[in-house]
């Protein structure tokens, strides 16, 4: 049995490589510098799964501590139709829930990484998808590992296929909208920060001027709050997707994904160095 289980988690190892070799090859191509500090973040993002995988083992000793039985009770009644079963307000709530954890654990790994050392919005791109890319390989281990428990070697096939091309790439969608909305947070410019100050809502505005908030200080937050949002939403509709058997919806949405994520990496913008660039920046 003892043999076996090694048998199963080297096997699931094997196979959660093979999608973050792949995924990583091309994105990792479109960074000609910072290697080193790519493969730190993937390494971080891998690392950010642990506290996720402690919260969830604690739950057996304090069950008050798991969210996810509080939506247990959030029925449809909550927003007036008894009968609206075709999207349940529970489902929404527990995979925006989620969505939260799960962008916040990859965007902490993503600040792990030495910022002095992130030159531009795409650096930032990068380092979000690196990050993406080591918490699905760890994530995917387990779950590889799970099905291989529970249905034999056999019943890895169908998993590994949609992991590899589905669900590994929707962490590097969700990721790198992120990093880009974190790179604007980091090296937006005074322009730019003026520009989007003569947009801000007046409640913003008021809300700043009352505690006399740095319109830098405001304009950083308030990305990486915006970035976050949507990656948290893309997040949530993918994994609703997924619950309400709506398949027939991921390739479109996915394809969506990698044209944003390819734009959001080719933008003008995101190319723009904002620091001193090291000769050994590859070191």
């Amino acid at each position: 049995m003892y043999a076996e289980n090694i048998f199963k988690f080297a096997l699931a190892l094997a196979l959660a490589i093979i999608p973050a070799c792949i995924w990583g090859y091309i994105f990792w191509k479109k960074q000609v510098g910072q290697k080193k500090m790519l493969f730190q973040t993937f390494v971080a993002g891998a690392v950010f799964v642990t506290p996720l995988l402690l919260y969830k083992y604690l739950w057996q000793y304090f069950p008050w501590i798991n969210a996810f039985q509080y939506t247990k009770n959030l029925g449809a009644d909550i927003i007036g139709f008894s009968s609206f079963q075709i999207l349940p307000l529970n489902v929404i709530v527990t995979f925006m829930l989620v969505g939260v954890i799960e962008e916040i654990a990859k965007l902490l790994a993503v600040k792990t990484t030495d910022k002095k050392r992130i030159c531009s919005i795409d650096d930032a791109i990068e380092m979000a998808v690196m990050a993406a890319l080591g918490f699905a390989f760890l994530e995917n281990i387990l779950y590889f590992y799970h099905i291989m428990e529970a249905r034999g070697v056999d019943g890895i096939v169908y998993p590994f296929i949609f992991r590899s091309l589905f669900s590994t790439f929707a962490h590097i969608m969700f990721s790198g909208v992120l990093g880009y909305y974190y790179g604007m947070a980091l090296f937006a410019t005074q322009e730019m920060q003026d520009k989007h100050n003569r947009k801000r809502w007046p409640i913003i505005r008021i809300i700043s001027q009352i505690f006399h908030f740095k319109k830098n200080v405001l304009f950083h937050h308030e990305k990486i709050t915006e970035g976050l949002i949507i990656a948290i939403s893309l997040h949530a509709v993918f994994n609703i997707f997924l619950e309400m058997n709506w398949t027939f919806l991921i390739v479109p949405f996915l394809t969506g994904g990698y044209i944003l994520v390819s734009y959001l990496l080719e933008r003008k913008e995101s190319h723009k160095v904002y620091c001193m660039v090291d000769n050994n920046r590859n070191d």
